[in-house]
Order: structure tokens, then sequence, then C-alpha cells
């Protein structure tokens, strides 16, 4: 589990609470049920009739995603490959069968089972990225129905905003309400704002994270069984994946063990 999205919303919301008490307010002040009502409901309403019902039945497993889901580390692909290009070298590529079988990653283990049964080359190669196309495409629903929520939030804030003055113009003969009527009336943007930026932004831009690196981990997958297919020596086929894998944050690079000085 990653829990990079948790942490960091977590913090969001301590600095939003911080802030409050320094300033000398009351959290309570804040939680208000009518205006975080319409935010939350509204927001999921207008963002449900943007999408479809496909989409929207996704939302909790997406939500759940973006929570736990760990990115794939490339290295663990790049080794297993290298390890199969061997063996595959040394005794065919019937030999890789059992050991198939034993392989977690199900993307991994659905092409080296399409090579091993003497699939066409240019077959795995256009079934596999089709796979990664379509997931791709889902994963780019996924994170805009949350972009969409995030688009939509501050405005119905400010809907809620307006409502709550309105309510406000209706009580000025009682001068000693007024103040509370108005603290009342903004708690509704500050409620679409902060969800926007502090929750379905943040997940919407996780999940389209997620989604590209899980496309660039298949991608690997998919160049390694077509070079183990070609009958491709292990080296190259290290050699040939290192060139696919992303540069660390450090500049260096996480594939199969291996690094480069960031100074070469």
């Amino acid at each position: 589990m990653d829990p990079s999205l948790l942490i960091g919303m977590g913090l969001a919301l301590v600095a939003v609470v911080a802030s409050v008490i320094l300033e000398g307010g009351h959290i309570t002040d804040m939680f208000l049920l009518p205006p975080m009502i319409l935010v939350f409901v509204g927001t999921f309403g207008v963002a449900m009739a943007g999408g479809i019902k496909r989409d929207v039945k996704a939302l909790p497993s997406q939500l759940k995603r973006a929570a736990t889901a760990t990115a794939p580390d490339p290295s663990e692909a790049v080794e297993t490959l290298v390890h199969l290009a061997g063996r595959a070298r040394r005794e065919g590529m019937l030999a890789l069968e059992d050991e198939a079988r034993s392989i977690e990653d199900d993307f991994l283990r659905r092409g080296l089972q399409m090579a091993i049964d003497g699939t066409d080359a240019d077959d795995v190669a256009v079934i596999l990225s089709a796979e990664v196309d379509t997931k791709r495409a889902a994963d780019a629903a996924a994170a805009k129905l949350f972009n969409d929520m995030g688009g939509y939030a501050p405005t119905i804030g400010i809907i809620g905003t307006v409502l709550g003055l309105l309510h406000v113009l209706g009580q000025l003969a009682s001068p000693d309400k007024l103040g509370t009527a108005i603290a009342g009336a903004f708690v509704a943007t500050l409620w679409g704002v902060m969800s926007a930026n502090v929750f379905w932004l943040p997940i919407g831009n996780r999940l389209k994270r997620l989604s590209q690196v899980e496309c660039d981990h298949m991608e690997v997958v998919i160049e390694g069984i077509l070079a183990i297919q070609a009958g491709a020596s292990p080296r190259l086929v290290e050699q040939r994946l290192a060139s696919l894998v992303p540069l660390a944050a450090d500049g260096t690079k996480d594939a199969g063990g291996k690094t480069q000085d960031k100074a070469a």
C-alpha cells in the first residue's frame, strides 16, 4: 500500500484546522450540515450527470484504488524477464510453461503464455498493446470523474453562499444575527474550494499518475516478451528493458538492480 494520498490529504486538512485554531476560530464553525450536504451531494450529482452509469458504478473501486494501490516496481519485471530470457535461450520457449504458471503478474503471465503457445509475435504485440490502450482509456475515464468533481465543487459552493446570503438579507431586521448568518453563508464556499483542492483533484491526479506508471510497466513487459520470443540474449533483454525504465528521482535507473551515476 502506498500511503501518499492519505498522508498528503491528511497534511492538507491539518493545515486548514491549524489555520482556523491559530486565528482564534472554532472547528465546529466549519461543520454546518446544510452547506456540506449541498456541496458534496450537489457535486456528486452534477458529476454523475456529466458521466455515464459505468463510470459512476466504478467510483467506489477507483476511490479504493487511489487510496491503496501501489505502483508496480519495474525492477522486478526486468529481473523476471531477464531470467526467463536466459532459460528460454538455453532450453527453448516450452521450458517456460511451468514457470509461467507461478508468475503473479497477470499481464506478464498471459503474454508469456501466448508466446509459449506459438502465437505470432505481431499478434502478441497487437493483443497486449490493445490491453494497454483499453486500460489507459478506462483509467482516464475514472480520473475524469474526480477531476470533474474538482471543477464543479467550487461553483456549487458559491451557489450555497448565494443561497445563504439570500437568507441573510431576510434577517436585516435582526442585526445581532447577521454575523452568524453571514459566516454560515461562506461555509459553503469554504467546503466547495476545500473539497475540490484537498479531495477530488488530488484523487484524480493520483489515478492519472498510477495509470501512467502501470501502463509504462505493461509496455516494458510487452517489449520483454517480444525479445524473449525473438530469442534475444539475457544481456540484450536487460539493456533493452533498462532503456524503457524512467529515471528515479535521484537520477538513477531503477531497473534490474542497476544504477547509473548521475554525472555519467
